[in-house]
């Protein structure tokens, strides 16, 4: 029974290390999957709480891993560890039966697992879990109190630090479609294999007072105006098997909504995208892009900024060409905001935060 604790202590404790450092990497992909949940339930005026409840989180699935190893306090910790699970199981429990949340995040875009292993795994560790509060006498601490205590405590500075880092530098490793060597026009293609759902589209008509049915293949012969036009019904016959482009729904518009999109990706020679989430704390960044413009001209790079809020952002930009992207792509594009892409065509060279952004051209 002894050595099956510590093989259970050890499996608890590294999965949560591990999943609580893959989510350090990149919390605010996690916060973006919170706010999924907090629409599902409704509960959309806890989005402007869900960076600081992703950090929160992240540091302490790491201490808790790091806790039931080593074997400090491990009667809290093991009553934390079961709280939080329940909650997990109950998030992916749903994310699995509603079908409306299509990826849980337990480890991030890193490597990303279907709702229902996320369900799989949750219920596995509630056991485990269960075993250790239950068997929690018969683990004993790998090390003293005080060496425990600054281990712990040096884990938690590191996992503020290092989010606090990834923050305003982007994550260190880029699991995202969008990342440096990607070529975009490739990841908007659909992949290999890939097939959609099939429908069978029935309409339904009034005429002479009596609603019709039929398909596209049994129109009427006397079709014609005298028919009401009531609804149109789509069938699933076939579902697709699921593969999609890893990049859906990107595209530069101008101001007066000309799809730019093919014009800008298809270029000869480098140029510069800047990447804003919204126009929200412009005013910071503003002066660090002013600085650097003369250098990007010198290097005969052309700037071409893309937002959600393409018109504000034009007001403080005037001599800037100004592109309209939808909001949630560029959540995936640019963590930080803004996001600056040195492209060649439609490859990305390289991708820093406005922090970096002079490495760019170094």
């Amino acid at each position: 029974m002894k050595n099956l604790i510590l093989v259970v202590r050890w499996v608890v404790g590294l999965l949560f290390i591990f999943s609580g450092l893959i989510k350090i990497n990149d919390p605010a992909g996690l916060s973006y999957k919170m706010q999924e949940f907090f629409e599902a339930f409704h509960l959309q005026g806890m989005n402007d709480y869900a960076l600081l409840f992703a950090v929160l989180m992240n540091v302490f699935e790491v201490l808790a891993g790091m806790a039931i190893i080593i074997g400090w306090q491990v009667k809290i910790f093991s009553w934390l560890l079961l709280l939080l699970i329940i909650f997990f199981t109950f998030l992916t429990g749903y994310a699995l039966f509603s079908g409306k949340i299509k990826a849980c995040g337990c480890f991030g875009d890193c490597l990303p697992i279907t709702p229902a292993q996320s369900f799989g795994k949750d219920l596995v560790l509630l056991v485990l879990i269960l075993v250790l509060l239950f068997y929690q006498s018969k683990i004993l601490p790998l090390t003293g109190s005080r060496p425990a205590s600054l281990l712990l405590g040096l884990t938690v500075f590191l996992g503020f630090f290092v989010q606090w880092y990834v923050l305003q530098h982007l994550p260190f490793v880029d699991c995202l479609p969008y990342k440096k060597g990607n070529n975009i026009l490739q990841q908007m293609q659909m992949p290999a294999g890939a097939t959609t759902d099939s429908f069978a589209i029935e309409f339904v008509y009034r005429k002479n007072g009596k609603e019709l049915r039929f398909d596209q293949a049994s129109f009427p012969e006397d079709f014609d105006s005298t028919y009401e036009y009531v609804n149109r019904i789509d069938r699933l016959v076939k579902p697709g098997n699921g593969l999609k482009p890893a990049i859906i729904d990107f595209s530069l518009q101008t101001l007066d909504r000309t799809d730019s999109t093919a014009a800008i990706l298809q270029q000869q020679g480098n140029y510069i995208l800047v990447l804003v989430q919204d126009a929200e704390e412009v005013e910071e960044w503003k002066p660090e892009l002013d600085r650097l413009l003369p250098q990007f001209k010198a290097k005969n790079l052309p700037v071409y900024l893309v937002s959600p809020e393409a018109a504000k952002l034009q007001e403080y930009f005037p001599q800037l060409q100004v592109f309209s992207c939808d909001a949630t792509v560029l959540k995936t594009a640019a963590r930080v905001k803004p996001t600056f892409f040195l492209m060649q065509g439609a490859t990305i060279l390289n991708k820093r935060s406005y922090s970096d952004a002079a490495i760019l051209i170094k």
